[in-house]
C-alpha cells in the first residue's frame, strides 16, 4: 500500500472548491497522471456518481472505475478500482481567511502480484503528490 498526502491553499472559498472538485472529470486539470476522465452517469454529481479514469503511470496506461463515496461540505472521497489496485483520493477542506486549505490524501492498495511493487513505487507516487500540490492550485486560477 502507498499513502501520499499534501496540503496547500487556494484563494477560493470552500464552497467553490468543493463544487469544482466534486466532478472527478476535472482531474484532467489537476492530476498529472490523468489522460482522460469521463462521467459514466448523468444528472447532478452525488454520492454514487461514477467516472472512467485513464491514467498513465511509468509509461503505461491504466483504467480505473471511480465512484464518489463521500460528499460533505468539508470533504470529498473518490474510490477507483481495477484488477490491479484500489485507489482512494480523499480531499479535506478548511477555510483559511478568504481561501481554502486543501489536504489531498491518496491511498493506493495493490492487489495480487502488484503488491510486490509497493516499496518500489512509493517514491514515484510521492513525485506525483508533489505535482498535484502545484497543479491543483493552478487549476483554480481559471475558476470563478
Amino acid at each position: 500500500m502507498v499513502d501520499v498526502e499534501r496540503t496547500f491553499t487556494v484563494p477560493k472559498p470552500v464552497e467553490t472548491v468543493v463544487e469544482y472538485l466534486k466532478d472527478f472529470a476535472r482531474t484532467e486539470s489537476w492530476d498529472p497522471g490523468t489522460v482522460s476522465c469521463d462521467r459514466l452517469d448523468e444528472g447532478p454529481v452525488k454520492v454514487g456518481s461514477t467516472w472512467r479514469n485513464v491514467s498513465e503511470f511509468r509509461g503505461k496506461k491504466t483504467e480505473l472505475a471511480y465512484e464518489l463515496t463521500r460528499l460533505e461540505p468539508g470533504r470529498l472521497t473518490f474510490v477507483g478500482k481495477n484488477k490491479t489496485a484500489t485507489s482512494t483520493d480523499d480531499l479535506r477542506f478548511t477555510a483559511v481567511g478568504e481561501g481554502t486549505s486543501i489536504t489531498y490524501h491518496a491511498h493506493i492498495v495493490f492487489n495480487g502480484l502488484a503488491k510486490l511493487a509497493d516499496p518500489f513505487l512509493k517514491r514515484e507516487f510521492e513525485k506525483l503528490g508533489d505535482e498535484v500540490a502545484v497543479m491543483m492550485p493552478d487549476a483554480f486560477k481559471a475558476v470563478d
